[in-house]
């Protein structure tokens, strides 16, 4: 029986011949609605989405066939990455596909910005001639700030050195020789908002970046300076950047991403002579259609074929077979190896996994690619999987060691992520699985514990003394913050305890501001798992 594949977006035509070619029937029905999937999806063995379409877990239990689903782009957060992997169906993206088109997008804000093309424009279609009312300024030898040095930001780099403009950069996890190579200078945030012409965003959207550019950080720019974000909405605080275009303290921005898309038709940034902004077209060119639905289509058919895995997300090249019994190891290091990477302070230089116990009998090589993946997660501006995480840990200058050890700890099983700054300071996390479904954080630096690696989690570190608990709990009472679980580490050589909470609402900064002036607290740091 020839197997189906199900298309349920709109995708490029020269996609959907690729699985005609290869003999596959395809059903492209890009306005069929989440119920019609969810009753159908029992026929397919493949399923490609875009981004209206949502691939949930209750839609996944439901496919008795499926073997993988393809993600026509970059972004998979509408895909339940966790289900399919329990279910042992490959989730596979196409990472690159716009990275060309994004990095020109951005240069072409930029200069739009700079030379004021679109307020022209518009003025010339109302029959006007108005020369004086658009003067604009060069980007030669003026200073750029690059907050993300992945490969989209490494692309903009690349590109804008023609212009002659000295390159400021800002990449926690991107090494200061690897920075030196691509003739960037290696800066704080901070000294990027200080002394950058124009600075422009290429990170991901998490906790860590969430507000990176603020309403302080605006105030320590340059009257000149002009923003660009093509990344995405939230890097910069909108209601902060409104007022400080409104109030000219800084001469303009251009934006191509949103926090709440599509925006209002009255929203204030259409009404903004300072402004230029986009509805969220960076990589809307024909070149990357084409690119994403091909790629896609040519990765799904290989794996049906029995082929090779490319671009997987959650999956490695290994037989699709042993996915369901590595799922909840992989899952529990790629956590391990975000809380590491949220954790820790510095600039890494190595990246080290041991294993021991029961979890040697596996290929361990998909255990470490999941680390890594946790680990720069947060970091890069483009989705890290399978095929490209080891690659963008290389470019970014941090040596990867994988160890094992054939004696049994404590744990039947246990799994170690240990990250090595540039300063020699160290983080260590370990982790283990009591069953299945029951994996835990059981080591943080040198203290142990039982904590489970999931959602928000308040780390302390404080002196062992009496009374820090009731003014940690008093805190959270105050704003209305729900402690799921708590648990304690401590040494009692040196009198140094830590406590990592789980609680069941997002954090603010104010609230984490708060805890760190309290009596006896040494450090707080927020991890989002």
């Amino acid at each position: 029986m020839t197997e189906r594949i199900l298309i349920s977006d709109k995708i490029s035509d020269d996609g959907v011949a690729v699985f005609e070619k290869a003999g596959f029937q395809v059903d492209h029905l890009p306005e069929i609605t989440q119920d019609e999937i969810r009753e159908r999806i029992h026929e397919y063995s493949a399923w490609v989405i875009r981004s209206r379409s949502r691939a949930t877990a209750e839609i996944i239990e439901r496919a008795e066939k499926l073997r993988v689903i393809g993600r026509a782009g970059v972004g998979v957060d509408n895909v339940d990455t966790a289900a399919a992997t329990r279910k042992g169906i490959i989730v596979m993206n196409t990472p690159g596909g716009n990275t060309t088109s994004t990095a020109e997008h951005t240069i072409s804000m930029m200069l739009s910005l700079s030379r004021k093309i679109p307020q022209a424009h518009m003025s010339m279609t109302k029959g006007q001639w108005d020369k004086k009312s658009f003067m604009g300024v060069e980007l030669n030898g003026k200073v750029l700030g690059v907050f993300g040095l992945g490969r989209i930001g490494q692309e903009v780099v690349k590109r804008m050195r023609s212009f002659n403009m000295h390159i400021l950069g800002y990449d926690p996890f991107l090494s200061t020789d690897r920075m030196r190579e691509l003739g960037v200078e290696a800066c704080t945030v901070d000294e990027i908002c200080e002394r950058a012409d124009f600075l422009t965003v290429h990170t991901p959207l998490t906790a860590e970046t969430k507000d990176l550019i603020n309403a302080e950080r605006l105030a320590k720019m340059k009257k000149t300076a002009r923003l660009v974000n093509c990344a995405r909405g939230g890097i910069i605080n909108e209601d902060a950047l409104l007022e400080s275009l409104q109030k000219k303290q800084i001469a303009g921005a251009a934006l191509d991403v949103f926090v709440s898309e599509p925006i209002a038709e009255d929203h204030p940034f259409r009404k903004l002579d300072n402004v230029v902004i986009a509805p969220h077209i960076a990589a809307s060119t024909v070149e990357a259609q084409e690119n994403v639905a091909i790629q896609v289509a040519e990765q799904i058919v290989e794996v049906l074929k029995g082929g090779t895995i490319r671009n997987a997300v959650n999956a490695p090249s290994v037989d699709p077979e042993i996915l369901p019994i590595l799922g909840p190891y992989m899952e529990l290091i790629e956590k391990l190896g975000q809380f590491a990477s949220q954790y820790r302070k510095g600039r890494a230089k190595k990246l080290t996994c041991r294993y021991s116990g029961s979890v040697l009998q596996y290929p361990l090589m998909p255990l470490t690619v999941s680390a890594i993946k946790g680990f720069l997660k947060s970091t890069s501006d483009i989705p890290v999987n399978f095929i490209n995480a080891q690659s963008i840990l290389k470019d970014r200058g941090v040596e990867l060691v994988e160890t094992r050890h054939s004696e049994v700890f404590q744990y039947q099983n246990l799994m170690t992520v240990e990250v090595e700054n540039e300063d020699g300071s160290k983080t260590v996390i370990a982790g283990t699985l009591f069953t299945r479904n029951h994996p835990r954080i059981v080591l943080l630096n040198d203290k142990h514990f039982d904590a489970v690696p999931e959602g928000n989690m308040i780390v302390i570190e404080n002196n062992d003394v009496p009374g820090i608990i009731g003014r940690v709990g008093t805190v959270m009472g105050e704003h209305n913050i729900n402690i799921g679980q708590m648990t304690w580490g401590r040494v009692e050589s040196d009198k140094a305890a830590m406590t990592i909470i789980n609680v069941d609402q997002p954090v603010a900064e104010a609230v984490l501001t708060q805890l760190r002036g309290l009596q006896g607290i040494k450090s707080v740091s927020l991890v989002s798992l």
